[in-house]
């Protein structure tokens, strides 16, 4: 549930600030209420022409703007570049900020900000630039609930939000949804490329493949059982589905997928270390 009253700054406007405040807007927030900064004034023209919000390339003016403060600048310039030069502009308000920067930690934002402020880290990932993102949220023990739910209702305008008990639980994340939009457009490559290397036309087995990966998830969103029943379903006993998968089974796709997974949240890991140094 917004809070209309409320006035949200972007720190930041590249695509997934671009992508939040167009689903804000799409969801009825005002305009008036939205401030973003960038130093590329290019970009902050284009976005207010639009979405006809207020921009500024100086951060500490739209934070003086702001109740709740987005940090959506990449995570190697979000501490030198972005949270040390606002420090007094933070502490001089209460306001709620929201980070989607990979691998800074709660303790480094508390550092460059203060210990009373309330902090909502989100690893988010890129089909929210479609609205159909997939977002997970942990918040430190300052947020209240009305600024948790804020910061839920933010999110939620490019797609589905869940809350995780433990911080560490991020890097899982950042492995699963954060990297997992990539994956599958490998193995949409891949499966073109099979397809090509069989004879298939380019142009049809690019259709195929994007629509199939399509089709599949719509049908384990609907809720019609979960993944390992629909794939029980589709695999008749020595049909075509079945040969397939035992291809996979014999080339271990479960554990190539469980060691690439492990591979991310290592490297997400070693990241957030570095920010805490």
């Amino acid at each position: 549930m917004f809070n209309e009253d409320q006035s949200i700054a972007f720190i930041g406007a590249g695509n997934m600030a671009t992508a939040l405040i167009k689903g804000l807007l799409a969801k009825g927030y005002p305009c008036a209420k939205i401030w973003a900064s960038d130093p590329d004034a290019e970009q902050l023209e284009k976005l207010k022409n639009d979405t006809n919000i207020n921009v500024s390339t100086d951060n500490p003016t739209v934070i003086g703007e702001a109740d709740i403060v987005v940090l959506a600048v990449k995570p190697q310039l979000l501490v030198e570049k972005v949270l040390q030069p606002l420090q007094n502009a933070l502490n001089a308000k209460t306001v709620l900020l929201i980070s989607i920067a990979a691998g800074i930690s709660i303790k480094t934002l508390e550092s460059l900000s203060s210990n009373s402020q309330a902090i909502v880290r989100c690893m988010p990932n890129t089909p929210a630039l479609v609205e159909a993102g997939a977002s997970a949220l942990y918040a430190n023990s300052c947020a209240t609930e009305d600024q948790r739910q804020q910061a839920q209702s933010i999110l939620s305008a490019v797609g589905m939000v869940c809350w995780l008990q433990n911080e560490s639980d991020i890097d899982t994340v950042t492995a699963l949804s954060g990297s997992g939009p990539a994956y599958f457009f490998l193995f949409i490559e891949a499966l073109q490329a099979a397809a090509i290397a069989q004879g298939l036309d380019p142009a049809i087995a690019n259709k195929l493949a994007l629509q199939t990966a399509f089709g599949a998830a719509k049908l384990a969103l609907s809720g019609d059982g979960d993944v390992a029943e629909l794939r029980r379903k589709v695999t008749s006993p020595g049909g075509t589905t079945e040969a397939a998968l035992a291809q996979f089974e014999k080339d271990d796709f479960s554990n190539i997928i469980a060691r690439a997974v492990a591979k991310a949240k290592a490297r997400s890991e070693e990241l957030a270390l570095l920010s805490d140094k």
